[in-house]
């Protein structure tokens, strides 16, 4: 790293910022007005310039960067292009497998090559829609931990559309969602729309068959409560729902279960993006009740239509979501009244389970709403750290940035993307919390982050209690 700089969008951010043992201390909070709605310092310290001009990190920290898109990958296949969610495995031999996401539909970086060169007829054949070819799917990668370097990757999933985000499960797979709905026609050889489960440990490309009872909307993330087996999926629309899959045999997706959504049992059909004003409260826990959904497989695409008219609340661009410290956190990326982006937290009830369609069970919070981008702009992909924080990524015009959130809504910086106004994406740390992942969405890359991340006090939460 080279000279200390301010991050200049965030111009408070000093040197006095730095606060003993590196943790904000009460008095400073609170002089510094509510969480949830300004900047704190980092308690990291001000950023330092990065003289390669990719990432600005603060001091101690350093970054790896690999697989660029076009690499040439170990099973003949290039790296596709527009690098996206991802979640972090335990590897052999103290490595890492990462299991990645590329949201790219018919136009993109193949990784076929030219003109499909690449592409012969016992891969095509193990495509979920060969007929395209699409260019989504996931790539696999796996990171040696001790050499800090790339040690193979290759195709795992392939001819699936814009596989956006998704989810680590308990079980040790990657759900990865498809942000579209086209149909089968106009270039396409299958319905998309769906979720598909990738496992950790696979060695080449797999068939998954499409998990239909998770629905088929314009799916962004899930995550799941180990405790529990339960899924929750965001929705990346305007009027989206929050969703919840109630497993009929907990680990086994294709067996089936019950699609859900979100009601806010006071306040039935409730719309939560306070653009007209802040009508949702910062910091209350509301109510929750769940209601039903029919015919999930959804060929005119109007779920979210059907849980509108049953009751459900409504949230604009549903994005990251994961299952960790308090409950199941999630991101829209242009709600409040400046359209800068919400953090939410469910915490799931003590009858999660077991309660009837319209009883309440467990509450919603509103974390974050800071309605400024220089705090957070359009809040997006999010992970849980080891000590309880999120990490979050933006997606807005004036962000790149890198930010931590804590459980009161206090955000702060960690790091600052500068190769240009694309997004970051899929920020997930390792099993032992040493390093975070984070990519690049164009051009494709891939860093691995170290430094002296915020030790947790005892082992990494398994997933959120009920309450």
């Amino acid at each position: 790293m080279a000279d200390e700089t301010k991050w200049t969008r965030r111009g408070f951010l000093t040197r006095s910022a730095q606060l003993a043992g590196g943790a904000l201390g009460a008095a400073a909070l609170a002089s510094l007005g509510l969480p949830g709605e300004e900047e704190r310092p980092s308690p990291y310290g001000p950023l330092r310039v990065d003289p390669a001009g990719v990432i600005d990190l603060p001091a101690g920290f350093s970054y790896t960067a690999f697989s660029p898109v076009g690499a040439p990958m170990d099973d003949g296949l290039l790296t596709p292009g527009a690098h996206d969610g991802m979640a972090a495995f335990k590897g052999p031999q103290g490595s890492v497998i990462l299991v990645r996401n590329h949201e790219q539909d018919l136009r993109g970086w193949s990784p076929y090559g030219k003109d499909a060169a690449l592409l012969s007829p016992a891969i095509r054949q193990k495509l979920y829609d060969g007929a395209s070819p699409c260019l989504g799917g996931t790539t696999t990668l796996v990171y040696d931990m001790k050499s800090k370097a790339l040690t193979k990757s290759f195709l795992s999933l392939g001819g699936t559309a814009r596989n956006c985000s998704g989810g680590p499960t308990p079980w040790g797979s990657w759900l990865t969602c498809e942000e579209s709905v086209v149909r089968s026609g106009g270039g396409f050889g299958k319905d998309h729309g769906y979720v598909f489960e990738v496992p950790a440990s696979a060695t080449g490309l797999t068939t998954p068959p499409p998990l239909e009872a998770l629905g088929r909307f314009n799916h962004e993330g899930v995550a799941i409560d180990a405790r529990t087996g339960v899924l929750y999926l965001t929705e990346d629309r305007g009027d989206g729902l929050l969703y919840r899959f109630l497993p009929t045999t907990p680990g086994k997706l294709e067996a089936g279960g019950r699609l859900q959504a979100l009601r806010l049992h006071e306040q039935p059909g409730a719309r939560t993006e306070n653009w007209l004003g802040r009508t949702i409260p910062l910091h209350k826990r509301l109510a929750v009740s769940w209601v039903d959904l029919r015919d999930v497989k959804s060929p005119k695409d109007d779920l979210r239509k059907q849980g509108a008219a049953a009751g459900a609340a409504t949230f604009t661009r549903g994005e990251g979501i994961f299952a960790g410290g308090e409950g199941i956190y999630f991101a829209c990326t242009d709600g409040g009244v400046r359209h800068k982006g919400q953090l939410w937290l469910y915490r799931p009830g003590k009858a999660e389970l077991s309660a009837k369609v319209g009883e309440a069970t467990g509450t919603l919070e509103l974390v974050a709403e800071p309605n400024d981008a220089s705090v957070f702009d359009n809040i997006d992909n999010v992970t849980v750290a080891p000590w309880g924080d999120v990490i979050a990524v933006e997606d807005g015009p004036k962000g790149n940035g890198l930010l931590g959130v804590t459980p009161k809504g206090v955000v702060y910086p960690i790091g600052r993307y500068r190769k240009s106004v694309t997004e970051l994406a899929g920020p997930t740390f390792s099993p032992d919390g040493s390093t975070l992942f984070v990519n690049t969405q164009f051009p494709g890359l891939t860093l691995a982050i170290t430094g002296p991340w915020r030790p947790p006090a005892g082992p990494a939460p398994a997933g959120p209690a009920p309450r």
